[in-house]
């Protein structure tokens, strides 16, 4: 028997995507802070757990947790995040592969390529605080049942 990929392109606003889709990929986010505690051997253990409170200038990770749900590949994903107006972007998280970004929510790519427009109408190169959403594609076909999950780290402002 052979199977065709399925077409699916989701995406998905951190608000929303605990309830993402009704369909074979299902999407989660949750946004989570650092936490440092003291190790037995000495050093310093550090976890990821949901926050009880967050003030401007602490570090918050975004995770974006995707599953195929489904009993046939997914092809062509994407998982796009629209960022908070409170929330400026940093980086990936360690593990996560970059995601493009973009500036206007329309143009994507990698921070280096993009520009803002200043409003006497020069542009200028864009910086992580001018990120407005990140977006992965996934590479290949999501099988059925596999699931992974993307993470970038941003700041609260």
């Amino acid at each position: 028997m052979i199977t065709r990929p399925m077409t699916a392109a989701v995406l998905v606003a951190t608000a929303a995507a605990a309830s993402a889709a009704a369909g074979p990929l299902q999407v989660s986010s949750s946004i989570l802070v650092e936490a440092r505690s003291a190790a037995a051997d000495g050093t310093t253990r550090v976890t990821l757990v949901k926050p009880t409170k967050v003030t401007p200038g602490d570090k918050v990770i975004f995770v974006l947790a995707y599953r195929n749900s489904g009993a046939q590949p997914l092809a062509n994903v994407v998982l796009d995040n629209p960022l908070p107006r409170q929330i400026a972007y940093r980086s990936a998280n360690p593990g996560s592969p970059a995601p493009d970004v973009s500036v206007d929510g329309k143009t994507y790519g990698s921070l280096a390529t993009l520009r803002v427009r200043s409003p006497d109408g020069s542009t200028r190169a864009a910086s992580p605080n001018d990120v407005t959403s990140v977006r992965w594609r996934l590479a290949s076909p999501l099988a059925a049942g596999s699931q992974g999950q993307f993470a970038f780290q941003a700041v609260l402002k």
